[in-house]
């Protein structure tokens, strides 16, 4: 999966059935990050919430049986309605980020 040149990493999740889920942050645009990702992954995607704006691209089929989550990248805008940010959980990098974004990719091959 691709991840945004200057997005640093915030965390990784088990999310079961072989996969895990991957959480970036970045200074750049809501924007941005969707015109970055369209071009790079060669689809829309969907904007599935306006406040905050949220912009879904599943990049692989789902399957119930062997999966948790589509695979997908999501992008969240963090400054919405006047926030200032998403502030980062850890007391390394108490900093604020404009987006948010997580990847979801297949389930590791057993």
């Amino acid at each position: 999966m691709p991840i945004y040149p200057s997005a640093e990493f915030l965390t990784s999740y088990d999310a079961g059935r072989g996969q895990s889920y991957y959480v970036f942050a970045t200074h750049a645009s809501f924007e941005e990050m969707v015109r970055y990702y369209a071009v790079v992954l060669d689809e829309r995607g969907d904007r599935v919430f306006d406040w905050p704006a949220t912009h879904v691209f599943e990049t692989g089929r789902f399957r119930e049986d062997r999966m948790a989550f589509p695979p997908s990248v999501t992008i969240k805008d963090f400054t919405w309605n006047g926030s200032p940010g998403y502030l980062a959980p850890t007391p390394e990098a108490r900093q604020r980020y404009a987006t948010v974004i997580q990847i979801v990719p297949p389930p590791r091959a057993e």
